[in-house]
């Protein structure tokens, strides 16, 4: 893949509309990261551990009641059985953050306790963004108060596929006020945008606006975190570091449900932005079945068989 700009352009939301991908080459590079790396045994185990701890432990249903939502934190809290983590000489493995409605943040918040772990809560009209902006801008207010340490925001789609930069420049920019303290993650819904092009040029406004993470998915696209659109994203903020010196975190989100989909996400963060982006301040996963085959996999290192799937249900 590549990304072109003339050179001293000054990084504006005008200078977004320039950027170019390289189409073929940024499928054929995705195509070849699940192959990239064999991870065996304990070296395996070591990847997986510690992708539960870049996990956003996830409920977003119609039905979430208190109850769940306990249960959820509960399971954040502890994600892997005691007796495995102690057979692997591993404490104090908690998920990288729970995340749920605005209106249940205060519910996490009290379940979580003194864990340390951060209650994230989506806004600005989840998962559509289609509402009045004073509407999205007042519900980040409102899941702030509630006690959020960070909100997963959406964008609007339209000013993407109309490619009015500005107008998604000064949206994002508002939404990152508005969130005041807490850390802000953009969701760009990169299923809705049409091409890789976009999936870029979004990812360098939301960026430049001021977001601490951007995300793929809502999870409710049709299609959600894929590879090529992840590797477009990783290349952009690798371009933005390498331009500011800032470093902004990725959450590949929706379709990751197994293991082995956890392992190729933690290769191309390796491989594309280095270490320190394989640790929960760069990098989360949102997730909510995902966490189940990792811990059958951990379960299978230790033991050599498979536990049963209901064993590690949440809900």
């Amino acid at each position: 893949m590549t990304v072109q700009r003339n050179p001293g352009t000054p990084l504006t939301p005008d200078w977004f509309a320039d950027i170019r991908i390289n189409t073929p080459a940024t499928l054929r590079r995705a195509a070849s990261l699940p192959a990239r790396r064999s991870l065996k045994k304990e070296w395996q185990a070591a990847w997986l551990l510690n992708a539960v701890r870049c996990i956003d432990l996830t409920t977003l249903a119609g039905d979430d009641t208190v109850d769940r939502v306990e249960r959820l934190c509960a399971k954040a809290r502890q994600p892997i059985a005691p007796e495995e983590l102690a057979a692997m000489g591993v404490e104090g493995l908690t998920t990288g953050a729970v995340c749920v409605y605005p209106t249940m943040v205060a519910t996490a918040k009290r379940a979580l306790g003194n864990s340390g772990i951060p209650v994230a809560s989506v806004a600005t009209g989840f998962p559509a963004g289609l509402m009045p902006l004073d509407l999205r801008l007042a519900e980040i207010r409102y899941a702030v108060d509630q006690g959020a340490d960070e909100i997963d925001i959406v964008i609007t789609r339209a000013h993407v596929l109309g490619g009015d930069w500005a107008a998604l420049y000064d949206e994002i920019r508002a939404m990152r006020e508005a969130c005041g303290a807490a850390r802000m993650k953009a969701i760009l819904a990169t299923g809705d945008l049409k091409s890789l092009e976009n999936v870029a040029r979004a990812s360098h406004v939301a960026m430049q606006a001021g977001a601490d993470f951007i995300k793929t998915s809502t999870g409710k696209e049709g299609v959600n975190a894929t590879l090529p659109v992840s590797l477009v994203m990783t290349r952009a903020i690798r371009e933005y570091h390498a331009l500011t010196g800032h470093k902004v975190g990725f959450k590949p989100a929706g379709g990751l449900k197994t293991a082995k989909d956890a392992i190729n996400w933690e290769v191309l963060m390796a491989e594309e932005l280095g270490r320190d982006w394989l640790s929960p301040d760069l990098f989360r996963i949102g997730a909510s079945s995902l966490l189940g085959d990792i811990e059958r996999q951990i379960s299978h290192h230790l033991t050599g068989r498979y536990s049963a799937a209901y064993r590690h249900a949440i809900a």
